[in-house]
Formats: C-alpha cells, structure tokens, sequence
C-alpha cells in the first residue's frame, strides 16, 4: 500500500478565555484512498472524501510532509481531497 495514504487532519482550537474550549466534531474518511497503478513517467492521482469540506489536509509519505512543488500538487474541493503526483516514479509507491 501507498505511504500516501496518510491523511493528517489538524483541527484548529478556538480558545477565547482560559475556561472556554470549543471541541470541533472529528472529521472522517466518506471514501478512503484506493491503490492505484502508475505508469512510470506519467501522472497519477490520489483522492478521498472526507466528512467536513473545510477540514485541512496534509498530505505524507511516511514521515515526511509533502509540500507543493512541480512534483506534487494538493487539490482540495469540498469534501474531496486530491495529490496529483506528476512524473511518477517507481520511488514514489
């Protein structure tokens, strides 16, 4: 399986004083990653939908996070997540 698989969701906290906490309803996989083919050289593209459309995705490969580049790109549009990579290498499994 694709170590792009792993979706970090970061859930902001509104603390307006030391007593008030908002707790934010956790945000959930509608449709998980699936694994997918690549041809060496093209573009392949990965995608999930999640519970809540204004949640921020952080895309990883194993430990690393991945940032946008001419490498990767991060779509993201309502509640569906997108990484694109362009120019696919076997590394990139």
């Amino acid at each position: 399986d694709s170590h792009y698989g792993a979706l970090v969701q970061q859930v902001r906290r509104a603390r307006p004083n030391p007593w008030f906490y908002v707790l934010a309803v956790p945000v959930l996989f509608k449709q998980a990653l699936e694994n997918t083919e690549m041809e060496e050289g093209k573009s392949v593209s990965l995608r999930c939908e999640l519970t809540k459309a204004d949640a921020t995705v952080v895309w990883k490969k194993g430990e690393a996070t991945l940032q946008a580049s001419a490498k990767y790109e991060m779509k993201q549009k309502g509640t569906v997540a997108e990484l694109v990579i362009h120019n696919a290498e076997p590394e990139d499994a």
